[in-house]
């Protein structure tokens, strides 16, 4: 019996995949998101199916290994599950549901995409092709192809030998990026880092709410740092990111609250003046609006899911939910 080149090159794939499942498992026995010994990397575990709930992934690479995860923009929906890898080229609060059970939990390993990498490998690369075609998204679910499952079986490999992690495994993550930036979602990435193009004017605005979000923010300052007319901010910025830049800020405290009190243990009042909320009473009345519960509730919620790790760097540099 003979194979087409692509059938070849889908069994590898699939053997791949059973390899990283079995190491994952290993790796990640308990649910929740769990730190990697490589910066940026985190290893993603679930158990059950989550129904949708709102979440927020800082700019990143995810890559299921088992199990699905159904993602919800306005009226995107987009998938990503063993055959299709997602990239996020800018910070962006979305709904997503997850497909998984017992015997087959979801397991994924997230890269933060650091930003200067990407910028470095650009120049790298000599990127001459021009501006790209269409409009970019700021998400992406691409077909996953040999060369970057063979890279995450490599990272995956090494995360599970201390002593090759810390050598092997800075150099197999910046190997994945460049496998991302010179694949289909390559534009997207590096439009997201220039100002010549709406889109970039607005990753840069978002970039600016997700690192100062805890101080006064205000529509007029960022469409003036954008380079735009407020119409055309208030325009460009929902055609990017689904809702308008104060619901956006307001959204993105909430998610920033959830996570300092599931994982900093902080109570209501701190978190909300942490994130910028004058109003203890408001922040409860809008963390509720938004994901359905009591800020309190929640906090048990995701601790309960994430089996209350003890935090392993400053909660305001993690963007990503539990699930």
């Amino acid at each position: 019996m003979t194979h087409s080149s692509s059938e070849t090159a889908r069994v590898g794939i699939d053997a791949s995949q059973a390899r990283v499942v079995e190491l994952l498992g290993r790796l990640a026995p308990a649910e929740g998101i769990v730190p990697s010994s490589i910066e940026g990397v985190k290893l993603m575990r679930l158990n059950h199916r989550c129904p949708r709930i709102p979440v927020l992934y800082d700019p990143s690479i995810v890559i299921v290994c088992q199990g699905r995860k159904r993602g919800f923009l306005g009226a995107q929906t987009f998938v990503y599950d063993p055959q299709h890898y997602l990239v996020m080229a800018v910070p962006l609060p979305f709904e997503c549901e997850t497909e998984a059970t017992p015997d087959e939990p979801l397991l994924a390993v997230k890269i933060q995409m650091d930003l200067a990498v990407v910028a470095e490998l650009l120049i790298a690369l000599n990127d001459s092709r021009g501006p790209i075609q269409g409009e970019p998204r700021a998400f992406y679910a691409t077909p996953l192809e040999r060369p970057l499952a063979d890279a995450v079986l490599r990272l995956v490999e090494a995360l599970a030998s201390p002593a090759d992690a810390p050598i092997l495994g800075p150099g197999i993550v910046r190997e994945i990026c460049y496998r991302v930036l010179t694949g289909p979602q390559g534009d997207v990435i590096r439009v997201a880092l220039t100002h010549q193009h709406h889109f970039g004017r607005i990753a840069k605005a978002l970039r600016r709410i997700h690192s100062d979000y805890q101080n006064t923010l205000d529509v007029e300052t960022l469409a003036r740092e954008a380079g735009m007319s407020l119409a055309v901010f208030h325009a460009q910025f929902k055609a990017v990111t689904a809702t308008s830049p104060m619901q956006y800020v307001k959204t993105t405290r909430l998610h920033h609250a959830r996570l300092l009190m599931a994982q900093d243990g902080l109570n209501v009042s701190a978190a909300a003046a942490h994130v910028g909320y004058e109003s203890a009473s408001q922040f409860s009345r809008e963390f509720k609006r938004l994901f359905g519960v009591t800020p309190a509730d929640e906090a048990r919620r995701v601790r309960a899911a994430v089996g209350s790790p003890p935090p392993v760097a400053p909660l305001r540099s993690q963007y990503v939910t539990a699930e």
